[in-house]
């Protein structure tokens, strides 16, 4: 059974238009009789046409074919993994170098001075002993006779140091601080305040994080180690990111970077080493940004060449 005549309306000039449809194909034209401009028309079909593109094939030209876009992420990732990479073994070399510096000989002068508490009121305490510690258990002894309760230590090595305060009729007091080339805790302007004596009325104040210079090499040393390591495995999934195959790699170097200002914090390098601390904070953010693109591109992708 061949197509039926149909009527319609021409779109440009709305004038009648009645036209008798062939079997194929699918799409007509038909000249109006008025204004002789073309009117496309479609066979009939069942079930009708789900798309607007369906309904008249061919009239419109075929899209361009999807093209991927320029950047890839994995190029972004490598990128972002080289800077932090480079960041992190600027923060290590900082921290190696800080070490060094602070291992060198230095002498320093420690003053400060002693006062009494008594009902909420303080005074210079006179008379008070200040016996002070330092890391080649090298000890200063000096009694304060004027009544300003001032005391000062010239020569003092670098270090941890320690001042153990004591007087008649007063609790004792400790005062911790440091001094080194690379990083050095108050050393003038010390207040140390005594309190009556009483069995559980000493005080004691910590100025420093490192108690001796042992501690502040282990630290720092321990400090970039670990951040030279983050630069290692961000160097390598650098490279490795931009195979299929090394999307996991990516991943790891990316944690390894964002894990880098937790180190510095964990350590207590923060305070200290406050450059250090800022480099790090960058290789951080750096590894966040290259984590999102390398875990959306595993996600996305597997950790596999493609199929086909």
């Amino acid at each position: 059974m061949g197509a039926p005549a149909v009527a319609m309306r021409c779109p440009t000039c709305g004038g009648e238009l009645r036209a008798v449809l062939a079997p194929s194909p699918p799409t007509q034209w038909f000249p109006c009789p008025h204004c002789r401009a073309p009117v496309p028309v479609v066979v009939p079909r069942d079930l009708p046409p789900l798309y607007s593109w369906e309904v008249v094939p061919g009239l419109y030209p075929a899209l361009p074919v999807p093209r991927r876009p320029r950047w890839r992420p994995s190029g972004i990732a490598a990128g972002a993994l080289v800077l932090a990479a480079l960041v992190c073994a600027a923060s290590a070399g900082a921290l190696a170098f800080d070490g060094w510096l602070a291992a060198q000989p230095a002498t320093y002068v420690v003053s400060g001075t002693v006062y009494s508490e008594v009902g909420g009121f303080y005074h210079p305490l006179r008379g008070a002993t200040v016996t002070l510690y330092s890391d080649g258990n090298r000890s200063f002894a000096a009694e304060l006779t004027g009544t300003d309760g001032a005391f000062r230590f010239a020569g003092v090595p670098n270090g941890g140091i320690e001042l153990n305060v004591t007087a008649f009729g007063y609790a004792p007091g400790v005062l911790w601080t440091f001094a080194s080339r690379a990083y050095s805790a108050p050393l003038s302007g010390l207040n140390v305040t005594l309190g009556p004596a009483a069995s559980n009325n000493s005080s004691s104040v910590a100025l420093a994080p490192f108690p001796d210079l042992e501690s502040l090499l282990a630290y720092v040393g321990g400090g970039a180690v670990l951040l030279g390591g983050a630069a290692f495995l961000a160097a390598a999934a650098s490279v490795a990111v931009l195979r299929p195959e090394g999307r996991v790699l990516g991943v790891i170097g990316s944690s390894a970077a964002l894990a880098a200002p937790a180190v510095v914090l964990l350590l207590g390098l923060g305070g200290p080493f406050p450059l250090v601390t800022a480099f790090a904070g960058g290789a951080g953010a750096a590894g966040a940004f290259a984590l999102v693109l390398a875990t959306a591109e595993l996600a996305l992708r597997g950790n596999g060449r493609p199929s086909g």
